[in-house]
C-alpha cells in the first residue's frame, strides 16, 4: 500500500511538473508550424514569471498578475516577430538575445524595486497566488486508497492554470486540424510561397502565431511564479523552455504526442526529486548531481536518435521575401 500511495504522490507531481513544459510547448508549436523557430520560449516564460509575481507582489491579485505575464510574453513574442518577420533576421540569433536580455534584466529590476537579491517577495495565499482547488468529497476520499487517492490526488488538488493546460490540448488540436485558421498557419510553415499566391498574408499569419505563442508562455511563466512557487526567483524557469522545444520536436510537432513527450519528462523530474537522499538497492545513495542532470540526460538521448526521424515544418527558420 506505501509503494501505491508513492506511485500516486508521483504521478500528481509528474502533472504539475508537466503544465509550464505543455503550455510552453504548444507555444512553440503555433510558431514553429507557421515557420518561426522559437527557441525564445525560455526568455517568455522567464520575463512573465517575473511581471506576474512583480505585480501580483504590489497589487494583491494574482488575475492581475496573470494578465500582465500573459502581456509581457506577448510584447517580447512581438519583439522576436519585428525581428525576425519584419527585418528576416537570423531567428535563433534575436531568440538568443531575448533569452540573455530577459535572464538579466528580470533580477536586476527585481533588486532595485524589491532589494531583496534579485527576487520578489514572498507571496501569500491570500488572492496572491493561484492556490490548489479542492474537488467535493476529496479530502474525505483520500482515506480510500482506491479509487480515492487517485481522486484525492491526480484529479483534485490542482490549480486552474494545471486543469486550463489540460483543456489546451485538444483545443490546439482543434485549432491545428479542424479550422481554416489551422489550416493556413501550417501551409505558411511549409510552403508561403502558395500561401501569398492565394492572396493571403503571410506576415500577418506568423506575426499571429507569434501572438498565441506568447501568449501560451505568459501563462506558462505565470504558473511558474505565482502557482507552483510564491515568487520569483533568478533562472526560475531551469531551462524549462528549452526541454519544451525538445518534447515539441519528439511529439513531431503534433499536439496529443507532445504532450506525452512532456509527461515523460516531468515524470523523469519528478522521480529524480523523490530520489534524492534515498538508498537504493546495491548502488546506495545516488549523487544529487546525478539525479537533477536526469532529465536533461533523458532528453539528449531522446533526440540522439531513439525516436526516429522528426521532420520539421519545410520553411522553419527560412525568412519569407514577397516576390514582386
Amino acid at each position: 500500500m506505501e509503494t501505491y500511495t508513492v506511485i500516486v504522490l508521483l504521478l500528481a507531481a509528474t502533472i504539475r511538473v508537466a503544465t509550464p513544459l505543455l503550455l510552453a510547448a504548444l507555444a512553440g508549436m503555433f510558431s514553429e508550424r507557421a515557420g518561426i523557430i522559437d527557441l525564445g520560449l525560455e526568455g517568455k516564460m522567464l520575463g512573465a514569471a517575473f511581471a506576474a509575481a512583480s505585480v501580483s507582489a504590489v497589487s494583491g491579485s494574482a488575475w492581475l498578475g496573470l494578465g500582465v505575464g500573459v502581456l509581457t510574453a506577448i510584447a517580447l513574442s512581438l519583439l522576436l516577430g519585428f525581428a525576425c518577420v519584419t527585418h528576416r533576421g537570423n531567428q535563433v540569433v534575436a531568440a538568443v538575445a531575448v533569452n540573455i536580455v530577459v535572464g538579466g534584466l528580470g533580477p536586476t529590476l527585481a533588486l532595485a524595486w524589491f532589494s531583496l537579491g534579485g527576487q520578489t517577495p514572498q507571496l501569500d495565499a491570500a488572492g496572491q497566488r493561484f492556490t490548489a482547488l479542492i474537488w467535493p468529497w476529496a479530502l474525505s476520499a483520500r482515506e480510500v486508497p482506491l479509487p480515492g487517492l487517485l481522486y484525492a490526488e491526480l484529479l483534485s488538488g490542482h490549480n486552474l492554470v494545471v486543469y486550463l493546460a489540460a483543456v489546451l490540448v485538444p483545443a490546439a488540436a482543434w485549432v491545428l486540424y479542424r479550422t481554416r485558421f489551422g489550416l493556413r498557419l501550417r501551409a505558411v510553415g511549409e510552403n508561403p510561397q502558395a500561401v501569398d499566391t492565394a492572396g493571403i498574408s503571410v506576415t500577418a499569419l506568423r506575426y499571429q502565431a507569434m501572438i498565441i505563442s506568447g501568449g501560451l508562455c505568459g501563462v506558462a511563466g505565470t504558473y511558474l511564479s505565482i502557482a507552483a512557487s510564491s515568487g520569483f526567483v533568478r533562472d526560475m524557469t531551469a531551462g524549462k523552455g528549452y526541454l519544451a522545444l525538445a518534447a515539441l520536436i519528439f511529439g513531431k510537432w503534433r499536439p496529443y504526442p507532445t504532450l506525452g513527450a512532456c509527461l515523460l519528462f516531468a515524470f523523469t523530474d519528478a522521480l529524480a526529486v523523490r530520489l534524492q537522499g534515498v538508498p537504493l538497492p546495491i548502488v546506495g545513495v545516488i549523487p544529487v548531481q546525478f539525479i537533477l542532470a536526469l532529465p536533461y540526460v533523458l532528453t539528449v538521448l531522446l533526440l540522439a536518435g531513439f525516436v526516429g526521424r522528426a521532420i520539421a515544418p519545410r520553411a522553419i527558420g527560412v525568412p519569407y521575401t514577397k516576390e514582386r
